[in-house]
């Protein structure tokens, strides 16, 4: 059976975040904890080693595999900053247009920094990923 390897654990944000090695990029993570926090409402959490997660849903596919998962999260990469929103949305793709120097992948938008993206889309984009997956999956948190 397959096993998730990220989860929720009780490990310390902060200190996660104070382990960053970069200085520009420890700021943007804190930026980042700020604006999550301040436009979800969910508290903080790690998920496995390097996932800021805020919220969870549970979800279960048709091909019976389910599991718990943040509804948004960040983490802050070597290379560039993970942002973790829901691909399903019909608006993300029009709110992507307007957000500012970023890649995208199914699940992922990658920045290099705050700096570089306009954080009102950036909330918005937070919220709209939040309600989808509400709606997608109801009973989560």
């Amino acid at each position: 059976m397959y096993e998730l390897k990220t989860k929720e654990t009780e490990n310390s944000v902060i200190e996660f975040i104070e382990q960053i090695g970069h200085p520009g990029k420890r700021e943007d993570a804190y930026k980042l904890l700020d604006i999550f926090t301040e436009t979800t409402g969910d508290p903080a959490k790690m998920w496995g080693p390097s996932i800021i997660g805020f919220g969870s849903y549970h979800y279960k596919y048709a091909s019976g595999h389910e599991g718990d998962a943040p509804l948004v999260s960040f983490s802050p990469r070597k290379a560039k900053i993970s942002l973790y929103l829901a691909p399903g949305d019909d608006q993300r793709e029009a709110l992507l247009k307007d957000l500012g120097k970023h890649t995208s992948g199914k699940g992922c938008v990658y920045i290099n920094k705050v700096a570089d993206i306009d954080v009102e889309v950036l909330k918005e984009l937070i919220r709209q990923s939040v309600k989808f997956l509400r709606e997608t999956y109801p009973g989560g948190e």
